[in-house]
């Protein structure tokens, strides 16, 4: 479906950084780097690309999969260690389904940065 997601961050050298540590957990990291530009996803594939520029005035929410509950935990907690603002605390989400489990935070710009497991327990 979606082959890339960029984000438009006003800091980008401290968003490199927020991310790099955040999506640690999840198996996501800094995969390439050029010119105000920096791709982050799993070995060899940039998915997640953050752009050197201002914030965009909407605040965006973007969700990345997890591979079971504790890499859900472990982004959180990675993400709050790197500066972020809890959104969520990790936990199932009934609302969505019966075995969602996500965590929510608020990366440097603001936006809303999820990890989630759709796995039962």
């Amino acid at each position: 479906m979606l082959d890339h997601l960029g984000l438009e961050v006003s800091d980008y050298a401290r968003s490199v950084e927020f991310y790099r540590a955040a999506l640690a957990p999840l198996g996501y990291g800094l995969v390439e780097e050029s010119q105000g530009h920096a791709g982050f996803g799993p070995p060899g594939r940039p998915l997640f690309w953050l752009r050197a520029g201002e914030r965009a005035h909407r605040r965006v929410h973007v969700a990345f999969a997890a591979v079971d509950r504790a890499a859900v935990e472990a982004f959180h907690a990675a993400a709050l260690a790197a500066g972020a603002r809890d959104n969520g605390a990790p936990g199932p989400r009934p609302q969505y389904h019966a075995h969602y489990y996500g965590a929510f935070v608020l990366d440097p710009d603001g936006n809303n940065i999820e990890a989630v497991c759709h796995e039962p327990p």
